[in-house]
Protein backbone atom coordinates (compact mmCIF):
# COMPACT_ATOMS: atom_id res chain seq x y z
CA UNK A 1 0.00 0.00 0.00
CA UNK A 2 1.10 3.27 -1.02
CA UNK A 3 0.63 6.71 0.46
CA UNK A 4 1.74 10.31 -0.72
CA UNK A 5 0.45 13.91 0.44
CA UNK A 6 0.56 17.16 -0.79
CA UNK A 7 -1.35 20.32 0.13
CA UNK A 8 -3.49 22.85 -1.95
CA UNK A 9 -5.82 25.90 -0.87
CA UNK A 10 -9.78 26.55 -0.84
CA UNK A 11 -10.55 29.87 -0.52
CA UNK A 12 -12.80 31.48 2.49
CA UNK A 13 -12.93 35.47 0.64
CA UNK A 14 -9.43 36.22 0.69
CA UNK A 15 -8.10 33.46 2.99
CA UNK A 16 -6.55 30.86 1.89
CA UNK A 17 -7.61 27.29 3.88
CA UNK A 18 -5.21 24.93 3.75
CA UNK A 19 -6.17 21.69 2.33
CA UNK A 20 -3.93 18.13 2.05
CA UNK A 21 -4.48 15.89 -0.58
CA UNK A 22 -3.97 12.49 0.50
CA UNK A 23 -3.24 9.93 -2.07
CA UNK A 24 -3.54 5.77 -1.25
CA UNK A 25 -3.05 3.43 -3.47
CA UNK A 26 -4.06 -0.48 -2.30
CA UNK A 27 -5.08 -3.74 -3.83
CA UNK A 28 -8.30 -4.20 -4.91
CA UNK A 29 -10.50 -3.86 -7.91
CA UNK A 30 -8.83 -0.85 -10.18
CA UNK A 31 -11.01 2.44 -9.31
CA UNK A 32 -10.18 6.08 -9.40
CA UNK A 33 -12.46 7.30 -6.06
CA UNK A 34 -12.21 11.39 -5.31
CA UNK A 35 -13.71 11.89 -2.04
CA UNK A 36 -13.76 15.00 0.55
CA UNK A 37 -17.01 17.40 -0.34
CA UNK A 38 -15.85 18.02 -3.61
CA UNK A 39 -17.80 19.66 -5.87
CA UNK A 40 -18.34 18.58 -9.82
CA UNK A 41 -15.15 20.60 -10.92
CA UNK A 42 -13.21 19.27 -8.52
CA UNK A 43 -14.84 15.41 -9.59
CA UNK A 44 -14.05 15.88 -12.93
CA UNK A 45 -10.35 16.36 -12.13
CA UNK A 46 -10.21 12.58 -12.38
CA UNK A 47 -10.50 12.58 -16.28
CA UNK A 48 -8.38 15.27 -16.36
CA UNK A 49 -5.97 14.00 -14.77
CA UNK A 50 -5.77 10.59 -16.40
CA UNK A 51 -5.85 12.55 -19.80
CA UNK A 52 -2.55 14.34 -19.15
CA UNK A 53 -0.96 11.61 -17.50
CA UNK A 54 -1.62 9.04 -20.79
CA UNK A 55 -0.29 12.28 -22.85
CA UNK A 56 3.04 11.97 -21.48
CA UNK A 57 3.25 8.48 -21.10
CA UNK A 58 1.83 7.49 -18.04
CA UNK A 59 -0.80 5.61 -17.15
CA UNK A 60 -2.59 4.59 -13.79
CA UNK A 61 -2.12 1.59 -12.50
CA UNK A 62 -4.27 -0.98 -12.19
CA UNK A 63 -5.14 -0.83 -8.20
CA UNK A 64 -7.53 1.35 -6.26
CA UNK A 65 -7.03 4.72 -6.01
CA UNK A 66 -8.87 6.61 -3.51
CA UNK A 67 -7.91 10.68 -3.42
CA UNK A 68 -9.50 12.25 0.30
CA UNK A 69 -9.31 16.05 0.61
CA UNK A 70 -8.91 16.95 4.03
CA UNK A 71 -10.65 18.73 6.06
CA UNK A 72 -13.41 16.35 4.55
CA UNK A 73 -16.16 18.87 5.83
CA UNK A 74 -14.76 21.54 3.84
CA UNK A 75 -16.42 22.35 0.53
CA UNK A 76 -13.69 22.33 -2.13
CA UNK A 77 -14.63 23.86 -5.35
CA UNK A 78 -12.75 24.56 -8.69
CA UNK A 79 -10.36 23.09 -10.93
CA UNK A 80 -7.05 23.83 -9.37
CA UNK A 81 -7.11 20.56 -7.39
CA UNK A 82 -5.73 18.70 -10.94
CA UNK A 83 -2.46 19.84 -10.28
CA UNK A 84 -2.26 18.59 -6.79
CA UNK A 85 -3.78 15.25 -7.20
CA UNK A 86 -1.76 14.42 -10.31
CA UNK A 87 1.45 15.32 -8.36
CA UNK A 88 0.32 13.18 -5.58
CA UNK A 89 -0.69 9.91 -7.48
CA UNK A 90 2.86 10.28 -9.37
CA UNK A 91 4.78 10.46 -5.53
CA UNK A 92 2.81 7.32 -4.65
CA UNK A 93 4.00 5.75 -7.77
CA UNK A 94 7.26 6.31 -6.57
CA UNK A 95 7.67 8.67 -9.60
CA UNK A 96 8.83 11.84 -7.77
CA UNK A 97 10.08 12.31 -4.21
CA UNK A 98 7.47 11.74 -1.68
CA UNK A 99 9.17 13.59 1.14
CA UNK A 100 10.39 16.48 -1.36
CA UNK A 101 6.93 17.27 -2.18
CA UNK A 102 5.41 17.41 1.24
CA UNK A 103 7.23 20.28 1.47
CA UNK A 104 5.24 22.19 -1.41
CA UNK A 105 1.81 23.31 -1.89
CA UNK A 106 0.47 23.49 -5.76
CA UNK A 107 -2.38 24.73 -7.88
CA UNK A 108 -3.05 24.04 -11.60
CA UNK A 109 -5.52 22.55 -13.94
CA UNK A 110 -4.55 20.41 -16.41
CA UNK A 111 -4.93 20.27 -19.96
CA UNK A 112 -5.19 16.94 -21.78
CA UNK A 113 -2.49 17.14 -23.49
CA UNK A 114 -0.25 17.67 -19.86
CA UNK A 115 0.29 21.72 -19.79
CA UNK A 116 -0.67 23.49 -16.97
CA UNK A 117 -3.09 26.47 -16.92
CA UNK A 118 -3.71 29.72 -14.96
CA UNK A 119 -6.32 29.29 -11.93
CA UNK A 120 -7.45 32.19 -9.73
CA UNK A 121 -6.14 32.67 -6.15
CA UNK A 122 -2.58 31.90 -6.65
CA UNK A 123 -1.58 35.49 -4.94
CA UNK A 124 -3.34 34.46 -1.51
CA UNK A 125 -2.49 30.74 -2.23
CA UNK A 126 1.57 31.39 -2.17
CA UNK A 127 0.75 34.24 0.82
CA UNK A 128 -0.77 31.43 2.80
CA UNK A 129 2.24 28.97 1.53
CA UNK A 130 4.83 31.61 2.68
CA UNK A 131 3.30 31.60 5.97
CA UNK A 132 3.08 27.70 6.31
CA UNK A 133 7.09 28.09 5.31
CA UNK A 134 5.88 25.51 1.96
CA UNK A 135 7.12 26.14 -1.17
CA UNK A 136 4.37 26.64 -4.61
CA UNK A 137 4.16 24.91 -7.17
CA UNK A 138 1.89 26.95 -9.85
CA UNK A 139 1.52 27.44 -13.51
CA UNK A 140 4.20 29.27 -15.55
CA UNK A 141 1.82 32.46 -16.63
CA UNK A 142 1.47 32.78 -13.20
CA UNK A 143 5.07 32.08 -11.50
CA UNK A 144 5.69 36.31 -11.25
CA UNK A 145 2.43 36.68 -9.76
CA UNK A 146 3.22 34.10 -6.72
CA UNK A 147 6.51 35.71 -6.65
CA UNK A 148 5.08 38.97 -4.77
CA UNK A 149 4.83 36.71 -1.61
CA UNK A 150 8.17 37.35 -0.86
CA UNK A 151 10.02 34.66 1.25
CA UNK A 152 9.10 31.57 -0.54
CA UNK A 153 10.32 28.74 -3.29
CA UNK A 154 8.22 29.11 -6.52
CA UNK A 155 8.34 26.71 -8.84
CA UNK A 156 6.38 27.60 -12.05
CA UNK A 157 6.40 24.74 -14.88
CA UNK A 158 4.57 25.21 -18.19
CA UNK A 159 3.55 21.38 -17.80
CA UNK A 160 4.07 18.15 -16.38
CA UNK A 161 6.92 16.87 -18.02
CA UNK A 162 8.96 20.04 -16.64
CA UNK A 163 8.19 19.74 -13.45
CA UNK A 164 9.07 15.86 -13.90
CA UNK A 165 12.78 17.23 -15.39
CA UNK A 166 13.32 19.42 -12.42
CA UNK A 167 12.46 16.91 -9.28
CA UNK A 168 14.50 14.00 -11.15
CA UNK A 169 17.06 16.83 -11.18
CA UNK A 170 17.15 16.57 -15.37
CA UNK A 171 16.40 20.28 -15.85
CA UNK A 172 15.93 22.74 -13.14
CA UNK A 173 13.46 25.62 -13.64
CA UNK A 174 14.23 29.26 -13.24
CA UNK A 175 12.81 31.05 -10.06
CA UNK A 176 10.20 33.83 -11.21
CA UNK A 177 10.66 37.07 -10.30
CA UNK A 178 8.06 39.72 -9.49
CA UNK A 179 7.05 41.97 -12.18
CA UNK A 180 7.84 45.56 -12.69
CA UNK A 181 4.81 47.55 -11.27
CA UNK A 182 5.11 50.41 -14.03
CA UNK A 183 3.65 53.55 -14.37
CA UNK A 184 0.64 54.19 -13.32
CA UNK A 185 -1.91 54.34 -16.38
CA UNK A 186 -3.62 57.63 -16.69
CA UNK A 187 -7.29 57.83 -16.53
CA UNK A 188 -9.79 60.47 -17.53
CA UNK A 189 -8.34 63.54 -16.27
CA UNK A 190 -11.01 66.43 -13.90
CA UNK A 191 -9.22 68.95 -16.96
CA UNK A 192 -11.48 67.79 -19.28
CA UNK A 193 -14.59 69.04 -17.46
CA UNK A 194 -15.32 72.28 -18.13
CA UNK A 195 -17.63 74.67 -16.11
CA UNK A 196 -18.99 73.03 -12.94
CA UNK A 197 -17.05 74.14 -10.32
CA UNK A 198 -19.24 73.76 -7.34
CA UNK A 199 -19.49 69.94 -8.00
CA UNK A 200 -15.95 69.42 -8.61
CA UNK A 201 -15.11 70.91 -5.60
CA UNK A 202 -17.60 68.54 -3.76
CA UNK A 203 -15.79 65.51 -5.50
CA UNK A 204 -12.29 66.60 -3.95
CA UNK A 205 -14.06 67.23 -0.35
CA UNK A 206 -15.56 63.35 -0.64
CA UNK A 207 -12.13 62.19 -2.18
CA UNK A 208 -10.29 63.55 0.92
CA UNK A 209 -12.48 62.73 3.56
CA UNK A 210 -13.40 59.27 1.81
CA UNK A 211 -17.46 60.45 2.01
CA UNK A 212 -20.14 58.76 -0.11
CA UNK A 213 -21.75 61.59 -2.49
CA UNK A 214 -24.70 61.62 -4.16
CA UNK A 215 -25.02 63.41 -7.59
CA UNK A 216 -28.30 64.65 -8.80
CA UNK A 217 -29.32 66.24 -12.56
CA UNK A 218 -31.20 66.11 -15.64
CA UNK A 219 -30.18 63.85 -18.15
CA UNK A 220 -26.65 65.19 -20.08
CA UNK A 221 -25.45 67.48 -16.82
CA UNK A 222 -22.02 65.97 -16.54
CA UNK A 223 -22.60 63.79 -14.03
CA UNK A 224 -21.48 60.54 -15.27
CA UNK A 225 -18.12 62.51 -16.44
CA UNK A 226 -17.55 63.73 -13.10
CA UNK A 227 -17.83 60.35 -11.62
CA UNK A 228 -15.58 58.79 -14.24
CA UNK A 229 -12.71 61.48 -12.82
CA UNK A 230 -13.36 60.27 -9.65
CA UNK A 231 -10.85 57.28 -9.23
CA UNK A 232 -8.11 59.64 -10.43
CA UNK A 233 -8.49 62.48 -7.35
CA UNK A 234 -7.67 59.79 -4.65
CA UNK A 235 -4.09 58.42 -3.29
CA UNK A 236 -2.02 55.66 -4.80
CA UNK A 237 -2.34 52.48 -2.80
CA UNK A 238 0.00 51.73 0.18
CA UNK A 239 1.72 48.60 0.29
CA UNK A 240 -0.40 46.41 2.22
CA UNK A 241 -3.59 47.76 0.45
CA UNK A 242 -2.15 47.47 -2.89
CA UNK A 243 -1.47 43.80 -1.73
CA UNK A 244 -5.19 43.25 -0.34
CA UNK A 245 -6.68 44.72 -3.25
CA UNK A 246 -4.41 42.80 -5.75
CA UNK A 247 -5.60 39.23 -3.99
CA UNK A 248 -9.08 40.33 -4.21
CA UNK A 249 -8.54 40.56 -7.92
CA UNK A 250 -6.66 37.68 -7.80
CA UNK A 251 -9.16 35.15 -6.11
CA UNK A 252 -11.84 36.56 -8.57
CA UNK A 253 -9.25 35.44 -11.64
CA UNK A 254 -9.01 39.43 -13.01
CA UNK A 255 -5.31 40.24 -11.99
CA UNK A 256 -3.72 40.69 -15.22
CA UNK A 257 0.00 39.50 -16.04
CA UNK A 258 0.83 39.05 -12.37
CA UNK A 259 1.09 43.08 -11.99
CA UNK A 260 0.19 44.09 -8.08
CA UNK A 261 -2.58 46.65 -8.73
CA UNK A 262 -1.25 49.67 -7.52
CA UNK A 263 -4.22 52.63 -8.56
CA UNK A 264 -7.36 53.00 -6.47
CA UNK A 265 -9.70 50.38 -8.14
CA UNK A 266 -13.12 52.64 -9.87
CA UNK A 267 -16.40 49.82 -10.72
CA UNK A 268 -19.19 51.04 -12.81
CA UNK A 269 -21.72 47.91 -12.45
CA UNK A 270 -25.12 48.51 -14.67
CA UNK A 271 -28.25 49.00 -12.61
CA UNK A 272 -29.22 45.86 -13.53
CA UNK A 273 -27.05 44.10 -11.64
CA UNK A 274 -28.43 41.45 -9.09
CA UNK A 275 -27.51 41.24 -5.19
CA UNK A 276 -24.76 38.46 -5.77
CA UNK A 277 -23.31 41.21 -8.47
CA UNK A 278 -23.21 43.92 -6.08
CA UNK A 279 -22.01 42.18 -3.48
CA UNK A 280 -21.07 38.64 -3.45
CA UNK A 281 -22.39 35.55 -3.51
CA UNK A 282 -23.44 32.63 -6.09
CA UNK A 283 -22.61 29.22 -6.69
CA UNK A 284 -18.65 29.72 -5.83
CA UNK A 285 -19.17 32.77 -3.77
CA UNK A 286 -17.11 35.09 -5.66
CA UNK A 287 -16.66 38.89 -4.86
CA UNK A 288 -18.80 41.23 -5.50
CA UNK A 289 -18.46 44.53 -6.76
CA UNK A 290 -18.49 46.09 -3.66
CA UNK A 291 -15.49 43.98 -2.94
CA UNK A 292 -13.66 44.65 -6.41
CA UNK A 293 -14.11 48.55 -5.42
CA UNK A 294 -12.34 48.21 -2.72
CA UNK A 295 -9.97 51.06 -1.43
CA UNK A 296 -11.28 52.70 -4.53
CA UNK A 297 -14.69 53.98 -6.31
CA UNK A 298 -17.84 52.16 -6.84
CA UNK A 299 -20.06 53.98 -9.03
CA UNK A 300 -23.73 53.50 -9.10
CA UNK A 301 -25.11 55.65 -12.18
CA UNK A 302 -29.20 55.51 -12.57
CA UNK A 303 -28.73 54.69 -8.73
CA UNK A 304 -32.77 54.15 -8.54
CA UNK A 305 -33.06 51.87 -11.38
CA UNK A 306 -30.88 49.18 -9.38
CA UNK A 307 -32.90 46.51 -7.66
CA UNK A 308 -34.49 47.05 -4.34
CA UNK A 309 -32.72 44.26 -2.61
CA UNK A 310 -29.59 45.01 -4.30
CA UNK A 311 -29.91 48.04 -2.64
CA UNK A 312 -30.41 47.13 0.80
CA UNK A 313 -27.99 45.05 0.67
CA UNK A 314 -25.39 47.78 0.23
CA UNK A 315 -26.49 48.87 4.02
CA UNK A 316 -24.24 47.37 5.96
CA UNK A 317 -21.13 46.94 3.95
CA UNK A 318 -21.21 50.78 3.75
CA UNK A 319 -21.10 51.19 7.31
CA UNK A 320 -18.78 48.27 8.17
CA UNK A 321 -16.79 47.84 5.56
CA UNK A 322 -16.50 43.96 4.76
CA UNK A 323 -19.38 42.06 2.80
CA UNK A 324 -20.58 39.03 4.37
CA UNK A 325 -22.31 36.74 3.13
CA UNK A 326 -23.69 33.75 4.98
CA UNK A 327 -24.13 29.77 3.85
CA UNK A 328 -25.06 26.53 5.78
CA UNK A 329 -21.84 25.29 5.24
CA UNK A 330 -20.09 28.08 6.01
CA UNK A 331 -19.55 31.92 6.78
CA UNK A 332 -17.26 34.11 3.94
CA UNK A 333 -16.14 37.72 4.35
CA UNK A 334 -14.88 39.76 1.73
CA UNK A 335 -12.70 43.09 2.23
CA UNK A 336 -15.51 46.01 0.96
CA UNK A 337 -14.13 49.66 2.18
CA UNK A 338 -15.17 51.88 -0.87
CA UNK A 339 -16.16 55.62 -1.79
CA UNK A 340 -19.95 55.15 -3.06
CA UNK A 341 -20.69 57.80 -5.89
CA UNK A 342 -23.97 57.57 -6.76
CA UNK A 343 -26.09 59.32 -9.64
CA UNK A 344 -29.56 59.85 -10.54
CA UNK A 345 -32.30 62.01 -12.28
CA UNK A 346 -34.92 64.18 -10.36
CA UNK A 347 -37.43 61.67 -11.65
CA UNK A 348 -38.14 58.73 -14.45
CA UNK A 349 -38.30 61.94 -17.14
CA UNK A 350 -35.25 63.14 -15.88
CA UNK A 351 -36.87 66.91 -16.76
CA UNK A 352 -38.58 67.81 -13.10
CA UNK A 353 -38.02 71.24 -12.53
CA UNK A 354 -37.86 72.39 -15.95
CA UNK A 355 -41.44 73.65 -16.69
CA UNK A 356 -41.00 73.79 -20.67
CA UNK A 357 -39.75 69.95 -20.57
CA UNK A 358 -40.80 67.96 -17.59
CA UNK A 359 -43.73 65.19 -18.14
CA UNK A 360 -47.86 65.66 -16.97
CA UNK A 361 -47.24 63.86 -13.90
CA UNK A 362 -44.59 66.11 -12.34
CA UNK A 363 -44.13 66.52 -9.63
CA UNK A 364 -45.66 63.30 -8.26
CA UNK A 365 -43.12 61.43 -10.92
CA UNK A 366 -40.34 62.67 -8.97
CA UNK A 367 -41.22 61.65 -5.67
CA UNK A 368 -42.46 58.07 -6.79
CA UNK A 369 -38.74 58.00 -8.35
CA UNK A 370 -36.95 58.96 -5.71
CA UNK A 371 -39.39 56.82 -3.01
CA UNK A 372 -37.38 54.01 -4.60
CA UNK A 373 -34.34 54.84 -2.27
CA UNK A 374 -35.28 54.70 1.48
CA UNK A 375 -34.21 56.78 4.04
CA UNK A 376 -31.39 54.36 5.59
CA UNK A 377 -29.58 54.52 2.31
CA UNK A 378 -29.64 57.67 1.90
CA UNK A 379 -28.45 59.00 5.39
CA UNK A 380 -24.91 56.81 4.75
CA UNK A 381 -24.75 59.14 1.24
CA UNK A 382 -22.76 62.04 3.39
CA UNK A 383 -23.06 64.19 0.75
CA UNK A 384 -25.45 65.71 -2.54
CA UNK A 385 -24.99 67.71 -4.87
CA UNK A 386 -27.13 69.07 -7.69
CA UNK A 387 -25.51 68.88 -11.03
CA UNK A 388 -27.03 71.55 -13.55
CA UNK A 389 -26.08 71.54 -17.18
CA UNK A 390 -24.02 74.21 -18.58
CA UNK A 391 -25.15 76.93 -21.36
CA UNK A 392 -23.35 76.26 -24.39
CA UNK A 393 -22.26 80.25 -24.30
CA UNK A 394 -20.50 79.37 -21.07
CA UNK A 395 -18.68 76.62 -21.80
CA UNK A 396 -17.33 78.35 -25.03
CA UNK A 397 -15.90 81.41 -22.11
CA UNK A 398 -15.49 78.88 -19.43
CA UNK A 399 -11.61 78.29 -18.47
CA UNK A 400 -10.28 75.15 -19.01
CA UNK A 401 -9.97 73.05 -15.54
CA UNK A 402 -7.13 71.94 -12.56
CA UNK A 403 -5.84 68.70 -14.02
CA UNK A 404 -6.79 66.22 -11.26
CA UNK A 405 -2.86 64.97 -10.47
CA UNK A 406 -3.49 68.84 -8.96
CA UNK A 407 -6.65 68.16 -7.13
CA UNK A 408 -5.11 64.39 -6.32
CA UNK A 409 -2.25 66.38 -4.46
CA UNK A 410 -4.11 68.66 -2.34
CA UNK A 411 -6.30 65.56 -1.31
CA UNK A 412 -2.94 63.35 -0.33
CA UNK A 413 -2.02 66.08 1.84
CA UNK A 414 -5.14 66.35 3.59
CA UNK A 415 -5.61 62.92 4.08
CA UNK A 416 -2.11 62.74 5.69
CA UNK A 417 -3.43 65.67 8.55
CA UNK A 418 -6.60 63.85 9.06
CA UNK A 419 -4.63 60.42 9.57
CA UNK A 420 -2.56 61.78 11.86
CA UNK A 421 -5.21 63.53 13.87
CA UNK A 422 -7.64 60.81 13.68
CA UNK A 423 -5.53 58.48 16.29
CA UNK A 424 -6.02 60.55 19.26
CA UNK A 425 -9.32 62.35 18.24
CA UNK A 426 -12.58 60.34 19.30
CA UNK A 427 -16.32 61.91 19.08
CA UNK A 428 -19.15 60.56 21.53
CA UNK A 429 -21.87 61.49 19.12
CA UNK A 430 -24.80 59.10 18.55
CA UNK A 431 -26.82 60.77 15.50
CA UNK A 432 -25.64 59.44 12.58
CA UNK A 433 -26.58 62.60 9.99
CA UNK A 434 -24.85 64.92 12.41
CA UNK A 435 -21.36 63.18 12.43
CA UNK A 436 -21.46 62.45 9.16
CA UNK A 437 -21.84 66.33 8.67
CA UNK A 438 -18.78 67.32 10.84
CA UNK A 439 -17.12 64.83 8.98
CA UNK A 440 -17.13 66.82 5.94
CA UNK A 441 -16.63 69.77 7.52
CA UNK A 442 -13.65 68.05 8.99
CA UNK A 443 -12.66 67.48 5.13
CA UNK A 444 -13.24 70.66 4.05
CA UNK A 445 -11.20 72.21 6.74
CA UNK A 446 -8.45 69.81 6.36
CA UNK A 447 -8.38 70.79 2.56
CA UNK A 448 -7.36 74.34 3.24
CA UNK A 449 -4.59 73.33 5.80
CA UNK A 450 -6.61 74.46 8.90
CA UNK A 451 -6.55 72.61 12.09
CA UNK A 452 -9.81 73.72 13.35
CA UNK A 453 -13.21 73.89 11.85
CA UNK A 454 -14.77 77.02 11.10
CA UNK A 455 -18.13 78.38 10.53
CA UNK A 456 -17.50 78.36 6.65
CA UNK A 457 -16.33 75.07 6.40
CA UNK A 458 -19.90 73.74 8.41
CA UNK A 459 -22.07 75.74 6.27
CA UNK A 460 -20.44 74.22 2.93
CA UNK A 461 -20.37 70.90 4.62
CA UNK A 462 -24.55 71.65 5.67
CA UNK A 463 -24.95 72.47 1.86
CA UNK A 464 -24.07 69.45 1.15
CA UNK A 465 -26.62 67.31 2.91
CA UNK A 466 -29.40 65.88 1.07
CA UNK A 467 -32.81 67.45 1.86
CA UNK A 468 -36.23 65.89 1.27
Amino acid sequence: MAHARITTFAFAGIEAVPVEVQVQLSSGLPAFVLVGLADKAVGESRERVRAALTAIGLSLPSRRIVVNLSPADLAKEGSHYDLPIALGLLAAMELLPADELAGFAAMGELSLQGAINPVPGILPAALGASARNLGLICPAAQGAEAAWAGRVQVLAPADLVALLNHMRGRQLLAEPAPPELGAPTPGPCMSEVVGQESAKRALEVAAAGHHNILLTGPPGAGKTMLAARMAGLLPPLTPGQALEVSAIYSVAGLLREGRLMTQAPFRAPHHSASQAALVGGGPRARPGEISLAHQGVLFMDEWPEFPRPALEALRQPMEAGTASIARANAHITWPARFLCVAAMNPCRCGMLGDGARECSKAPRCGEEYQARLSGPLLDRMDMAIAVQPIAHAEMLRAPRSEPSAHIAARVVAARAMAQARRVAEKLGLSSRGFLRAIGVARSIADLAGQDAIERAHVAEALSYRRRA
